[in-house]
């Protein structure tokens, strides 16, 4: 699996996962795959309270195109069932995690076989197959 992915993490000093996903006020993503982790972007949102309002988790799950998961301290059912039709896993962990343990971690499972969250992410970010009816038709299936 020589493929990277992308993997947005909540955090206030692009150093510890310690925010909430709906108050999160940046998050650090990452290109990672087995053995590279390049910071690509980080996105600021400054402070804001968890005060319920559904309207600014929009701003959030699109800054996260394009990634496969976030991790965050804690994330909301509403959050959660906004993230996984756009393909974005949630991921929490104990509040300040450092983000290179995290990604050590991600990069070990990688390595060793991916968990089934991770496999299917991995799977949807990869190329189509253009060869995909090949094995059909050498089997003989025919229009």
């Amino acid at each position: 699996m020589g493929t990277s992915v992308k993997i947005a993490f909540a955090t206030s000093d692009m150093k510890h996962v310690d925010q909430h996903f709906g108050a999160a006020e940046a998050f650090a993503i990452y290109a990672v795959g087995q053995e590279t982790a390049d910071l690509v972007e980080a996105v600021q949102f400054g402070q804001l309270d968890m005060d319920g309002n559904e309207d600014k988790l929009a701003a959030k799950i699109d800054a996260l195109s394009g990634c496969i998961a976030v991790y965050c301290q804690a994330i909301g059912a509403s959050a959660v069932n906004q993230l996984r039709p756009k393909g974005i896993q949630p991921v929490k962990v104990a509040a300040g995690t450092p983000l290179s343990h995290a990604i050590c971690s991600l990069q070990t499972e990688m390595r060793e076989g991916p968990s089934a969250w991770l496999a299917r992410a991995i799977e949807s970010q990869g190329p189509q197959n253009a060869n995909r009816f090949d094995a059909m038709e050498a089997e003989g299936w025919s229009e």
